[in-house]
């Protein structure tokens, strides 16, 4: 039988040892191509690889069978990360749109597809589910001749072109840069390198350690990034997922620095160093920290669901200055209405070197003005019937009292949020593509967001927490 293929958050994947297979991918490209030809008849659509084992090969793939269904496919000549193919896309009035073959932040045995829609941006639910009744359980066949092109150095001297690259010279920055095997590397060091930042890069080159390393810039696949920071007096680590659409940092002590606090940072320095302006909108998972800077600069938060395609539609509505999520998800759409982990690394070198201070110095700062909160997570593995449960009651799920405090804001936008007095508080939330409960919680403490989070994990699996 033939694989059912399920476009979730963003994309499809699949192991490439199961269902990630060529059959699988001239199946999703030839339903693409099908759909995408009939919206935009001889339109020209872009593909693009990172550097996973066999990656160019799918993408080439794709391509064929997208040029078959009468697009020009032009495919990258090298492997890129997955926001320099969506700036081609954004950058072409005649292109419909852009196929990446990449495993991004998952494991290094899978690989997926993530798809993007004329503006560069994610593709609707409209769409994939269009797109998924169009995928048959057999193939076609049909090919065509590719074209290749160069999408890298356009997109990053684009990039350098929105900083200020005589101020990041004069800083003489030291930073260690950490691809995660990923799409960016070689790349990231001679684009900071001409920008005269001494950069040192980690995981550029594959090891024996590229098949163990998950490729998401969070603890503790960072690990070696603090390590490095410490050893080369770096003034902070700049880390990228496997398609550097997500970014994580360190500071120059080793602590990792979260995505909430780089997106207050990014946030204030658009705004005082940029005179840029517009609302700031996260997901309802996102720090605290975030909506104070946002009150002290001025700024309008708007909280969307989970998932950054609730971001992206946010984005297109005009009138934003940066949207983040708590994954490390970052976009700019003065820019680009779509992640890119690697113009908010440039941002954070300039706002290093305009202040002439590191990015610990920098996380003091924004923290002494505007509080320090503890925030945690825990994804909670349970059997699929408990989590359908907890889903089916979640509408009706109102607690009156959580250890012994009474929320005052309840919102069911997506899974149970309750914020208390003190603006701690905790969500629950059944993941979209996992058997998982996600629990959430931010206090002032270390030791209550932990019995945030233990109350969390107590209503997922059914219990009533006081």
């Amino acid at each position: 039988m033939s694989a059912i293929i399920h476009f979730g958050t963003d994309g499809w994947r699949a192991k490439t040892d199961g269902d990630f297979t060529a059959e699988n991918v001239t199946r999703v490209a030839e339903a693409l191509g099908a759909l995408w030809s009939r919206k935009y008849p001889h339109a020209r659509v872009y593909v693009g690889y990172d550097t996973r084992m066999g990656a160019e090969a799918f993408a080439a793939l794709a391509g064929e069978v997208l040029a078959g269904a009468g697009l020009t496919a032009v495919v990258s000549d090298r492997y890129l990360p997955t926001p320099a193919l969506s700036w081609a896309v954004a950058q072409d009035s005649r292109a419909c749109g852009g196929l990446m073959i990449t495993g991004s932040h998952n494991p290094p045995d899978y690989l997926g597809i993530k798809l993007r829609m004329e503006d560069g941006g994610t593709a609707s639910d409209d769409f994939i589910e269009e797109l998924e009744s169009l995928i048959m359980p057999e193939t076609i066949g049909v090919r065509g001749e590719i074209e290749r092109a160069n999408m890298v150095m356009p997109y990053f001297d684009h990039l350098c072109s929105l900083v200020d690259a005589d101020a990041i010279a004069a800083a003489h920055l030291r930073v260690v840069y950490d691809p995660l095997y990923g799409s960016a590397r070689g790349y990231m060091p001679l684009v900071m390198g001409a920008l005269g930042v001494e950069t040192i890069e980690i995981h550029g080159v594959d090891d024996e350690d590229a098949r163990e390393l998950h490729p998401d810039p969070i603890e503790p696949w960072v690990d070696d990034c603090e390590r490095t920071v410490c050893e080369t007096g770096a003034v902070a680590g700049l880390i990228n997922d496997g398609d550097a659409d997500r970014i994580g940092a360190v500071d120059e002590h080793g602590h990792f620095v979260s995505p909430h606090k780089i997106i207050a940072l990014v946030a204030g320095h658009l705004v005082k160093n940029h005179d840029m302006t517009g609302r700031i909108v996260v997901n309802q998972s996102t720090s605290t920290l975030t909506k104070r800077v946002a009150r002290a600069l001025g700024c309008r938060v708007t909280v969307k669901p989970n998932g950054f395609k609730h971001i992206y539609k946010e984005m297109c509505k005009g009138d934003v200055l940066i949207a983040g999520e708590e994954a490390g998800g970052m976009g700019i759409p003065s820019h680009l209405c779509e992640r890119d982990g690697l113009l908010v690394i440039l941002l954070l070198c300039e706002l290093m070197a305009q202040s002439k201070k590191t990015l610990g110095q920098l996380v003091s700062e924004i923290e002494g003005a505007c509080g320090s909160l503890k925030y945690g997570r825990r994804d909670l593995r349970l059997e699929p019937e408990v989590i359908e449960m907890f889903r089916t009651m979640l509408p009706g799920l109102n607690p009156h009292e959580v250890l012994g405090q009474e929320p005052v804001a309840v919102s069911h936008l997506d899974g149970l949020r309750l914020e208390f007095a003190d603006e701690s508080w905790m969500l629950v939330r059944p993941a979209g593509t996992e058997p998982v409960v996600r629990v959430y919680a931010e206090a002032p403490t270390i030791e209550q967001r932990d019995e945030l989070l233990d109350a969390g994990c107590e209503l997922a699996r059914g219990g009533f927490a006081k």
